[in-house]
């Protein structure tokens, strides 16, 4: 049965290539089998059956993944609620985080995502109930330090969304998933007072106890029903039909680079290992998320440096809403003109050099009013840019699909590490004006701006090291080609 597939190439065009598929194939290269019998139609991109198709997977999909991801940092957040030492309670879960996503992918590239994720929130949700009962500053630091196992979510969320869209769907997607951190820090502080103040001493138990075995309760409650509303991979998916399941791994297989009709074997965890830190584009990526990200560290003490501008009490708190909902849209925007355009490099560089000039303007600015516009336009340009890094990492680094799940948990460990310096950027003694804190995160983001702009000239000049798995998965794919031109 002849079956048409498009390869696209890195300029964004597309081009046919005839493969004949053999009586019923399993075919496996993002993490499951899929059977390709009967596959003998033209894959057409963005017909109308494909398009059908993907509202329903976003339907399903999408928002059960973006209330996991609101719960999950409502959850790792609520701990300024406490009166403890606020940022050595931060590092401790940052350095547990660091540890745990490059194993949790690599597990997830194996398992299903249906009960694996659901299972991560269970476990986090759990200890989140657990922290309302504690009493010593020992024991919550050690909750804290356990609740790093949350790590393999969020790289794990983005994982699977690689091997459901296409490389020009995918960006949007990814900010419309980066969304839920801007509505969780638009409500988390707006919630932890009401439940705080209407709790307190209820049962004999204190306010901020109150808090945590609520969002612990919900988070658990959550993780049950995703076991029934998530999907696993495309080949996979009990709620698609078998044609369905053909067309949605077909046309990921397609797209991605290198792959073909007949991919190759998958790796190992320690070969995917070898292959991500082998190549060098990782670690310039690594270096990339963590300007970003110590750039967006801002959002822990939004409401403190509000209130040391002049913003009091609840006041301060519902001025952080606008900040999150300048961030919305240009999360929206942005990532729909960088999938439409196909550019990565350039978006990059315009957000994080607006970043840079919004961070200085607010360190050096004496008017109020100006000083909360930029803190808004800083933080939608900081937060836009995120899941930009991602998509371009996702993009470059394509396959074989472990090494990309390698690399995206990579980038998302040493980037979140930015938490271990960046909480000491804000103490109270910098107030009111926190002219270093500012200019220390403007400087991320402008060294962001000039990294995205040359990375393309130094990509073009990196060597390239591949490992032992990989010349054998190129010289595979290779024969799969060749035997693809003679037929």
């Amino acid at each position: 049965m002849a079956t048409e597939q498009r390869k696209v190439d890195k300029a964004g065009t597309s081009s046919s290539i005839q493969s004949d598929v053999p009586q019923s194939p399993k075919v496996s290269g993002v993490g499951e089998v899929v059977d390709l019998d009967g596959y003998d139609q033209q894959y057409v991109p963005d017909d109308a059956r494909e398009k059908k198709l993907l509202w329903k997977v976003d339907l399903i999909m999408i928002p059960m993944l973006w209330w996991m991801c609101v719960l999950a940092y409502v959850d790792r957040n609520n701990i300024g609620n406490a009166n403890a030492r606020y940022s050595m309670l931060i590092n401790i879960f940052f350095i547990a985080y660091l540890f745990g996503e490059i194993p949790s992918n690599l597990i997830l590239a194996r398992a299903r995502p249906s009960l694996y994720l659901p299972g991560l929130a269970c476990i986090w949700g759990t200890l989140v109930c657990g922290m309302s009962q504690v009493d010593s500053y020992s024991g919550i630091l050690a909750y804290r330090f356990f609740l790093g196992l949350e790590a393999g979510f969020m790289p794990g969320v983005l994982y699977i969304m690689t091997c459901w869209y296409k490389r020009s769907e995918i960006g949007k997607r990814f900010s419309i998933f980066f969304t839920a951190l801007c509505f969780s820090g638009a409500v988390s502080g707006l919630l932890s007072g009401a439940v705080i103040s209407g709790l307190e001493g209820v049962h004999g138990m204190a306010g901020w106890r109150w808090l945590f075995l609520i969002e612990g309760l919900l988070t658990v409650a959550t993780a049950i029903g995703a076991v029934f509303v998530l999907p696993n991979y495309p080949g996979t998916t009990k709620w698609l039909k078998p044609d369905e399941r053909v067309l949605l791994a077909g046309r990921v297989l397609a797209d991605r680079q290198g792959d073909s009709a007949h991919p190759p074997r998958k790796f190992s965890a320690l070969e995917s290992v070898k292959a991500a830190f082998s190549d060098l584009r990782t670690y310039f990526f690594m270096v990339l998320y963590m300007l970003d990200n110590g750039s967006a560290i801002l959002n822990y003490f939004i409401p403190t440096v509000l209130q040391q501008m002049g913003y009091k009490g609840v006041h301060a708190q519902w001025m952080t809403i606008p900040v999150w909902v300048v961030a919305t849209v240009f999360l929206l925007v942005v990532s729909q003109s960088s999938d439409r355009s196909g550019d990565r490099r350039w978006h990059l560089t315009a957000g994080l050099g607006f970043a840079f000039t919004s961070g200085l303007v607010v360190a050096f600015a004496e008017n109020v009013g100006a000083r909360y516009a930029f803190i808004c336009f800083f933080v939608g340009s900081v937060y836009s840019t995120l899941p930009l890094i991602l998509t371009w990492l996702t993009e470059l680094i394509s396959t074989p699909s472990e090494k990309r799940g390698v690399a995206i948990a990579a980038a998302n460990a040493v980037g979140n590490l930015s938490a271990l310096y960046g909480s000491q950027l804000w103490p109270a003694s910098a107030g009111p004006d926190y002219i270093a804190g500012f200019t220390a995160v403007a400087c991320f983001s402008g060294v962001g701006a000039i990294l995205s702009a040359t990375l393309p000239i130094i990509f073009t000049y990196l060597p390239k090291y591949p490992t032992k798995a990989e010349k054998e998965f190129i010289a595979e794919q290779s024969v799969h080609r060749e035997d693809i031109e003679r037929e």
